[in-house]
């Protein structure tokens, strides 16, 4: 299917399998589950986050917003789950859509602690990279992170992502900080080699 035959397709709700965790579509009651897993780590999780999650409420909002989006067909917006617990454990979504240049981003990902430096994230991204390339036909798919986050950068960097720079003065954040982005991207031309670099990280 090519990312350009139907703005209906691309927008319809998808679950995303793997060996260690699935992506399942979002649903309102997440809003609670997020909370209940990242509440006693929001500073950690969310530090580079552009927008304010301190309450119970920021999740509720967070819901809404990706079900706006998705109504609009810009996002398709994951609860990511622990396989063998059926643990909610964080988020991920293909959002900026651009259908007619077959171009789509991975981003707002984040992952509870107790989770981090496993092969769950690594196992998502190559499950909705393998979605974007493979099922939705698509050229390029882009990655961005807050230039101050080495941590995402290196990780990004890692996968196989290529850096293409940096967007100077990007974003401004909830703290007020004036945020530089730095941009990554995979081209189709690219995914049979970071495929098999991805299976060998969340194989061994």
């Amino acid at each position: 299917m090519s990312l350009a035959v139907s703005p209906l397709e691309i927008a319809v709700p998808v679950t995303l399998e793997g060996s260690v965790v699935r992506l399942e579509p979002i649903r309102r009651e997440h809003a609670e589950l997020f909370w209940d897993v990242a509440k006693n780590d929001l500073d950690d999780i969310f530090r580079w986050i552009p927008y304010a999650m301190k309450t119970r409420e920021d999740f509720q909002k967070l819901i809404d917003k990706a079900f706006a989006e998705q109504d609009r067909g810009e996002s398709v917006v994951f609860a990511t789950v622990e396989r063998t617990s059926g643990q909610t454990i964080g988020s991920t979504r293909f959002m900026n859509i651009d259908r007619a240049n077959r171009r789509v981003e991975i981003g707002s990902t984040w992952i509870a602690p107790a989770w981090q430096r496993t092969a769950v994230n690594t196992e998502a991204k190559y499950l909705m990279l393998q979605h974007a390339f493979e099922v939705w036909g698509c050229m390029r798919v882009e990655l961005k992170t807050d230039a101050l986050n080495q941590k995402s950068r290196n990780a990004i960097l890692r996968i196989g992502a290529k850096e293409e720079g940096t967007l100077r003065r990007h974003l401004v954040t909830w703290t007020g900080r004036v945020r530089d982005t730095v941009y990554f991207s995979i081209l189709d031309s690219e995914w049979p080699e970071v495929k098999e670099r991805l299976m060998a990280m969340f194989t061994r």
